[in-house]
């Protein structure tokens, strides 16, 4: 017996829906690919609300968020981001962002300076649906870093400003890893490296097996007065960095963190992206 016109019908739009699944799988960034989650710091976009930066995110082709401590809500909402905030306050975020498409997956930097704060950001975080939080701890705290790690199964990538700063150097971050959760790595800054007079591809082989997360930055020169340009056009060695990261088989976060150009560095951002991108093809 012949199939009956609707039959087909139905069969074809199976079809189309089938190929147009497949379709979006091969679509995967490159970076997705091989595990990794580009995103960017909230920080870039420090001059306008979070929301407004979630926005501009977005229109970056980028679907994670590194949020921090302190920008103003905006949406139409009341306060910051901030760890204190109350559970209907948390809920909404996340539900904004579900329908934005984007993930808040990492916090930071942020360094509380009492262990009922360290636990109240773990339960933010927890909250958040946060995987690492970003810090430049105390060397005293990291023993309960390690125990709240454990228990709430997150990250703590430990950052680093320029020299003269707590992290500046990966022998500084390697010495105070010893011993403690395996959930306590690094956020490699690589252009605070860069303006430390540090290569970064030196540096995270130095730190291979513990980097959970960059903030990646290109730099037009070394030095404390050097200011971002996009990415692949300075001398952070950005091509070498992703060869480098690729060969420790990394897996994590990657948060564009673009300083410069602070009301209109949106494009800029946009070029870095594509930039990383095509290294990646």
């Amino acid at each position: 017996m012949k199939p009956s016109f609707n039959l087909i019908a139905v069969m074809g739009m199976v079809f189309i829906l089938l190929a147009g699944r497949e379709t979006v799988y091969a679509q995967k960034t490159p970076e997705e690919r091989l595990g990794w989650k580009l995103g960017a710091q909230a920080y870039t976009f420090k001059e306008f609300t979070f929301f407004e930066a979630i926005d501009k995110i977005d229109s970056c082709g980028l679907k994670y968020v590194e949020a921090y401590p302190g920008q103003v809500l905006g949406g139409g909402m009341e306060g910051k981001m901030d760890i204190h905030m109350d559970a209907a306050k948390r809920e909404e975020i996340r539900k904004r962002l579900k329908g934005k498409g984007i993930r808040m997956v990492s916090f930071g930097v942020i360094s509380p300076a009492s262990e009922a704060n360290w636990r109240q950001l773990f339960e933010f975080a927890k909250a958040m649906g946060v995987e690492t939080i970003t810090s430049e701890p105390k060397q005293e705290d990291l023993p309960l870093l390690s125990q709240l790690c454990d228990a709430y199964k997150i990250n703590v990538a430990i950052h680093n400003h320029p020299n003269p700063t707590r992290y500046w150097s990966p022998d500084i971050v390697l010495a105070a890893l010893q011993g403690q959760s395996r959930r306590i790595g690094v956020c490699a800054d690589i252009g605070h490296w860069t303006r430390s007079g540090l290569d970064p591809v030196e540096s995270l082989q130095k730190l291979e097996g513990h980097v959970m997360q960059l903030h990646v930055k290109d730099l037009h020169e070394q030095g404390a007065k050097a200011h971002d340009v996009h990415w692949g056009q300075g001398v952070t060695n950005i091509a070498g960095v992703i060869q480098e990261l690729k060969r420790q088989k990394f897996k994590g976060i990657l948060s564009a963190e673009y300083e410069y150009n602070w009301r209109h560095n949106t494009p800029d951002v946009q070029a870095s992206v594509e930039y990383f991108r095509s290294v990646l093809k």
